[in-house]
C-alpha cells in the first residue's frame, strides 16, 4: 500500500500524525513537498522586465528558487524525523496541485491538509489547491484538519423550502 502524504508549510505535523494513525503498517510512506514556482517566477519576471538582463547571476527569482529548495528539503526531513518510521522524499516543483495529484497515481491514499478557512466548518476550510486535489485526486483522499476541528455550532442553517404541494 503506498500512502501518499502532502507536506504543506504550516500544516505537515498534522498530516504526518494523519499517516502515523492511519497507514497500516508496512505501508510504502512518500512525503511529498511541491515548491510552487509563481514567487520565484514573479523574481524572474521582475528582473527581466526592471531591472535588465545582462547579468543573469543577479537574478532574483534563481535565489527564490533556491531558498524554496531549500525549505522544502528542511520540511521533508523534519516530516521524516515526526514519522519515525522508513519513508520516502519527494520533493517537486510547477503547479502545485497538480504536482500533488500527478503524485498520487497508483497510490492507494493521499493525505490532504485543509488549506483554507480553519475558524469554521464548510466549503471555505478548503483553498483552491486543496478543492483541486479533492476534486481530482485519483485515490481515495483522508482530509486532515491541522489543528483543532471548529463545532458544529457554525454550520448555517438549511435554507428556507416552500411548502410541498402534491
Amino acid at each position: 500500500m503506498a500512502v501518499i502524504v502532502w507536506i504543506v508549510e504550516d500544516t505537515w505535523p498534522a498530516c504526518v500524525d494523519a499517516a502515523r494513525a492511519h497507514a497500516p503498517d508496512g505501508a510504502e510512506i512518500v512525503l511529498l513537498h511541491v515548491t510552487g514556482q509563481e514567487i520565484p517566477g514573479t523574481g524572474h519576471g521582475a528582473f527581466a522586465g526592471l531591472l535588465g538582463r545582462g547579468h543573469p547571476e543577479r537574478d532574483p527569482g534563481t535565489r527564490m528558487e533556491q531558498l524554496a529548495a531549500t525549505l522544502g528539503r528542511q520540511l521533508l526531513a523534519a516530516a521524516a524525523a515526526r514519522l519515525d518510521r522508513p519513508c520516502t522524499q519527494v520533493e517537486r516543483s510547477g503547479r502545485v496541485e497538480r504536482e500533488v495529484v500527478d503524485a498520487a497515481e497508483g497510490a492507494e491514499l493521499l493525505i490532504v491538509p485543509r488549506d483554507g478557512d480553519r475558524s469554521r466548518l464548510g466549503p471555505k476550510s478548503l483553498g483552491p489547491p486543496a478543492r483541486f486535489v479533492v476534486d481530482h485526486a485519483p485515490c481515495p483522499v483522508l482530509l486532515i484538519w491541522p489543528g483543532p476541528v471548529p463545532g458544529i455550532a457554525d454550520i448555517p442553517p438549511p435554507p428556507p423550502h416552500p411548502p410541498h404541494h402534491p
